[in-house]
């Protein structure tokens, strides 16, 4: 007789990219959301939201990881056998929203937009396959007064999350300039102007070598694998590194803008770009956290004008110790025509995009957003199992009153309940055994100030603090006792 074969249990494994997050990490990113949310709504932007999964025709190919599966999407078929995708970003759905209902919609147009996006790309520090992103864009204004204000906006959000002048920078460049001097080199193309782009995007994480060997006939990385390069030549190759090279100062690289495009009317077209932004953002006083930045390029295909993105300064290690390189925090740019794909019609637009999660990170890695220290509920404990209806009367006269309040449902006695609450940092608990009830009382015990009386070595402030701790009034005083507890703490 054959033995049954148990069905192999499944290996408790948490994707590469992906994370659980736990209540004060919410917290903490609500807090923070929160902030986020107040500066952009101060800025003249409203709220929209759109749906996690989009017909993957209507958020195009934009990607710069081609080297991914599905081009760094997830994607899948429906019922109907329609391409359908995780959206990768919160403007291709946008510009989806803008096309389908421009006619109704004001000119311009300002939203911001918060909510999870997906890339299937290699996850690295700070770098996740599912992320949050916080948008603003203003669609139907081609002043590059808009692309100005939106770095002013990043500089605003910075500081207003603790980010001090000083540990962040804001930098801004145009893409018409990069291709004027790919026009002025004769790099014409398409495919091959994509590879430079996305060769000098890489410019922070494999230095103006390794830039080199992508612009050229590729690089083999620590690992072996060869990445293919645009196939430019040493003449080519030369006037694009000598407008990334991050040795020159900003003053250096205006200077220069103008040789590096040569005749490109496009590329002259940036270059008048970049000096009125740079005239608009002095004029506002943003001079110091805003600057000119020509190894700025952003990764995504569809950016059409001025780019910018803004880094903390300050150096980051990871959980082992270890600097990092986080990159952009805050990113962004303008694109007249991805609206143009749906309408026919160009259509200006401009946006910014903050990486929450990666944002948070290094936030979190500068000890200035750890997870909040947000106290849990106050717990009512049961010691008689019979009087579970007793308990729950009490539980429901803290919540009326706009307390957190929970009953305890486990099976635990009274040093497991107490455990559970010590666990659920409950600032207080409410205990009634048989000798308080028939007394018409309860216990609210302190656990914040109970866990500070070990250290009193005065007696007389040890007894007085033991009797606030450890309180003993009737039970028509149990929300004013517990309010006072909350208020000691301010919890």
């Amino acid at each position: 007789m054959s033995k049954k074969t148990e069905p192999a249990r499944p290996k408790t494994r948490l994707p590469k990219g992906l994370s659980d997050i736990s209540a004060s990490e919410i917290r903490a990113t609500e807090e923070m959301l929160g902030t986020i949310r107040r500066v952009f709504e101060s800025y003249g932007f409203e709220a929209l939201d759109t749906p996690a999964i989009e017909y993957s025709d209507a958020l195009g190919k934009f990607l710069p990881d081609q080297d991914r599966p599905n081009e760094g999407v997830f994607s899948f078929k429906d019922d109907d056998e329609e391409w359908l995708s995780l959206r990768y970003d919160l403007t291709a759905p946008l510009a989806r929203y803008v096309a389908e209902n421009y006619q109704r919609l004001p000119k311009p147009f300002r939203r911001y937009q918060v909510g999870p996006v997906w890339r299937n790309e290699k996850p690295g520090p700070g770098r996740f396959r599912q992320f949050t992103q916080f948008d603003a864009d203003t669609v139907g204004a081609s002043s590059v007064a808009a692309d100005a204000e939106l770095c002013m906006l990043a500089a605003d959000t910075l500081e207003a999350l603790g980010v001090s002048r000083g540990q962040y920078v804001v930098k801004v460049n145009n893409r018409k300039v990069l291709d004027g001097v790919l026009e002025a080199c004769n790099v014409k193309a398409a495919p091959q102007r994509l590879a430079v782009l996305r060769a000098i995007d890489k410019l922070d994480r494999l230095g103006l070598d390794g830039v080199k060997a992508l612009l050229g006939e590729g690089r083999k990385d620590e690992s072996g694998d060869v990445t293919k390069g645009a196939g430019l030549k040493p003449t080519q190759i030369e006037p694009v590194l000598n407008m990334i090279d991050p040795d020159q100062d900003e003053e250096d690289r205006i200077a220069s803008m103008d040789f590096s495009v040569g005749k490109s009317a496009s590329g002259q077209a940036g270059v008048a770009e970049t000096e009125e932004i740079k005239r608009l953002i002095a004029a506002t006083g943003y001079s110091d956290r805003v600057k000119v930045d020509r190894t700025v390029v952003r990764g995504l295909e569809y950016y059409t004008g001025p780019v910018f993105e803004a880094e903390l300064l300050a150096p980051i290690k990871d959980e082992r110790g270890v600097p990092i390189r986080l990159g952009s925090v805050v990113s962004g740019g303008r694109y007249d025509g991805l609206i143009e794909r749906f309408t026919g019609e160009k259509v200006p637009a401009t946006g910014v995009s903050i990486g929450v999660s990666r944002l948070r990170f290094g936030l979190q890695r500068l000890g200035k957003y750890g997870e909040s220290a947000a106290r849990g509920p106050v717990i009512v404990l049961v010691l008689d199992r019979d009087g579970v209806a007793d308990y729950q009367n009490m539980v429901q006269r803290l919540r009326s009153a706009g307390i957190r309040a929970e009953l305890y449902l486990g099976d635990g006695g009274l040093k497991a309940q107490m455990k559970y609450a010590d666990r659920r940092g409950a600032p207080c608990v409410v205990i009634q055994g048989g000798d308080e009830k028939a007394k018409g009382a309860i216990q609210v015990k302190d656990l914040i100030l109970g866990a500070t009386l070990t250290g009193i070595e005065d007696r007389e402030l040890y007894l007085k603090q033991q009797a606030e701790a450890q309180a003993l009034v009737p039970e028509a005083k149990l929300v004013e006792t517990v309010r006072a507890v909350l208020a000691r703490h301010k919890a």
